[in-house]
């Protein structure tokens, strides 16, 4: 008989919240490892793979778990696991095609996974894979952020700023940030140099000569960013419209190609004026840079923010208050076996 577990799961994209529900327990290939999952993170991709936003880039067969990163227990290792043992903490963040961490166990190929943080607990290590790995690859693998220079971090107080925010000051940069005003002390707090009260203020409208920007929003924003950067800048942007270079190298059919290459004329015609480079960003999972920031965990120069916790049985509510867009920091569910 086929051994059950708890799962977050939605039958067909546009499923207005997912249902706890009984699933099997997946399978274990050779490279993967098995993990009893203690926590997992709410992200924005989450909320898009639900509504079906993502159906151009990534295809799924229902039902589907939901989840993206987690941090857990090993229990059961593939054949030709070398990295992992029965009994290690780890936590990572699963490939695109094997998504699943709102249920308590997932397989995942040891080279996404990294050991966790020892100083941290597993509802902080998890609030760190997703959002340390993408900041990771847009500030470093991307922008490769010297000191002194310039960036713009969108949206400061969410999930992904506040983990940009400290890793960017890390590299020594000068740091730029939006948020509400009663989130710039909290921001400042976490290391950004100048604050921008998306109420009062367009950062356009303030901000000249940088570097870098790292969009979190999308939209009229990433046009917006093209005033700001100077030649030979970069913008990254997690929300804007992926392009035909970002397609190609995706290994998207031709027809996509051509299709992100229409959609984006804009984008591209900003590059002409602007000499800047645009940059969509799908953060592709990576133990070895996982392994790289519990190192600086472990020192103390960085360190997750959690706003809220939920136990697996209240996914419902963790979702509507991530769809509110008031969470500081990251939204962890707490994975158990008490879920009805």
């Amino acid at each position: 008989m086929t051994q059950q577990m708890k799962a977050a799961v939605i039958n067909r994209y546009g499923q207005l919240m997912p249902e706890i529900t009984d699933v099997a327990i997946p399978q274990v290939g050779d490279q993967d490892i098995l993990v009893k999952i203690m926590a997992a993170s709410v992200n924005p991709i989450d909320l898009k793979t639900q509504a079906g936003q993502l159906r151009m880039l990534l295809h799924y067969q229902m039902p589907l778990i939901l989840g993206n990163d987690f941090a857990g227990v090993v229990t059961k290792v593939g054949v030709g696991v070398s990295g992992f043992q029965i009994g290690d903490q780890v936590y990572g963040r699963v490939p695109k095609d094997r998504i699943g961490t709102f249920a308590e166990y997932i397989a995942v190929d040891e080279d996404a996974v990294a050991l966790k943080p020892t100083n941290l607990t597993f509802e902080q290590a998890a609030a760190i894979p997703l959002v340390g790995l993408t900041s990771y690859q847009a500030l470093i693998d991307i922008m490769q952020i010297k000191p002194n220079n310039k960036v713009l971090i969108q949206a400061g107080s969410g999930g992904i700023g506040t983990f940009a925010i400290q890793l960017a000051k890390l590299k020594g940069a000068f740091v730029a940030t939006t948020t509400s005003a009663k989130n710039s002390d909290f921001v400042r707090q976490l290391g950004a140099d100048q604050v921008i009260d998306y109420h009062q203020e367009n950062f356009a409208e303030v901000l000249r000569d940088y570097d870098d920007v790292f969009d979190t929003l999308g939209g009229e924003a990433v046009a917006e960013a093209f005033k700001i950067v100077k030649p030979g800048g970069r913008i990254v942007s997690l929300s804007g419209m992926p392009d035909d270079r970002f397609a190609k190298a995706y290994g998207l059919p031709r027809w996509k190609q051509w299709l992100f290459r229409l959609v984006t004329q804009k984008i591209h015609r900003l590059e002409k004026q602007t000499g800047a480079r645009y940059h969509f960003l799908f953060m592709k999972p990576s133990g070895r840079q996982l392994t790289e920031l519990t190192s600086l965990i472990e020192q103390t120069k960085l360190r997750p923010v959690i706003d809220r916790t939920f136990s697996l049985a209240e996914i419902q509510a963790a979702f509507k208050y991530s769809q509110s867009h008031r969470a500081k920091g990251k939204i962890i569910i707490k994975i158990d076996d008490s879920v009805a």
